[in-house]
């Protein structure tokens, strides 16, 4: 029951039932029907529960420890990844995994976070929390893919950017300005992804792009659930308001003009099927950059900087 969320017990009851009776089935055949029976009420109980998932339920899926990030869409996407280290000015931050491989036949410049696996990776990637070193090191990949005339997709999973002391006195907030500066105008295709959390100016930094796609539970907002309810109603624990309000899923960003599209997750999140989730991710970047081929070098730049003076809604007094 360890990987199931609390919302999604009821279906794990039923799942590891299922599991038990399946190992004695070749000691009491008679059991098969019963099994058969679980399998139904099983998927009743899932499209009941996952077509009706409320914010705070995909904030759930979308950090879930078993959730696939940008080392496992290394590994079942992109080929001959090649990882490129540090900033050039101080260091190399674990927290962004950065480098040129191929998608297909296409060669690209692939930029994303890396939350970890278990407590070592985790400490070691800082939960996913880039330095500015680490915004600086994907600023330096992003030159050299407009300097070989390379597309560029970033792969978005973190809470923000880290708030340390070290990283303030490094210049957090000047390395994100410089990424999204940099972003707005560069000449080659850029296609950004939140994969799992999309938290903060930690996300924006690698979030302009011509084509910003969101996997279905992912999450993605000017601030984590529970520091808006912190701020809201000095109470932490009205996270689920909070994540109501902030209108920060696919749909609500979708409707709202925020992001382009959404990939569908297999059922139960992309934790429950990282090779389906991975095959859709595939398609959807491969479609996308077939689609931006056709766009002149020229224009990317000015549909790019329109694209965001066009987000929002103003009204005059």
């Amino acid at each position: 029951m360890k990987d199931y969320l609390e919302f999604e017990k009821p279906i794990g009851e039923v799942e590891e039932k299922i599991e038990k009776l399946k190992g004695i089935l070749d000691k009491d055949p008679s059991l098969l029907n019963e099994i058969m029976k679980l399998e139904r009420k099983a998927v009743e109980l899932r499209e009941e529960v996952y077509s009706a998932l409320n914010p705070w339920q995909r904030v759930q899926i979308a950090r879930h420890p078993n959730r696939p990030g940008t080392q496992e869409y290394i590994s079942m996407i992109f080929q001959d990844f090649t990882e490129l280290h540090g900033d050039r000015l101080f260091s190399d931050d674990p927290a962004i995994i950065g480098g040129i491989c191929r998608l297909g036949a296409r060669r690209i410049f692939l930029i994303g976070t890396q939350k970890g696996k278990g407590v070592r990776e985790k400490v070691f990637r800082n939960f996913g929390m880039p330095n500015p070193e680490g915004y600086r090191k994907a600023l330096r990949l992003m030159k050299m893919a407009e300097r070989f005339n390379m597309s560029v997709v970033t792969l978005i999973d973190t809470p923000g950017a880290y708030p340390g002391m070290g990283a303030e006195e490094r210049g957090q907030a000047e390395a994100i300005a410089r990424n999204l500066i940099t972003m707005i105008s560069l000449s080659v295709p850029i296609i950004a992804v939140i994969v799992g959390e999309g938290g903060s100016g930690g996300a924006l930094a690698l979030g302009v792009g011509d084509r910003v796609l969101m996997l279905e539970n992912a999450v993605y907002s000017v601030i984590s659930p529970e520091g808006c309810a912190a701020i809201l109603w000095k109470d932490g624990s009205k996270a689920a308001e909070a994540s109501e309000a902030l209108k920060m899923t696919a749909r609500d960003l979708i409707g709202l003009g925020i992001i382009d599209a959404i990939i569908q997750e297999p059922e139960g999140g992309a934790h429950r099927d990282p090779v389906l989730m991975a095959e859709n991710l595939k398609k959807s970047l491969e479609d996308h950059l077939a689609n931006l081929d056709g766009i002149p070098v020229e224009d990317l730049s000015r549909l790019r900087h329109e694209k965001y003076r066009n987000m929002g809604v103003f009204g005059g007094g």
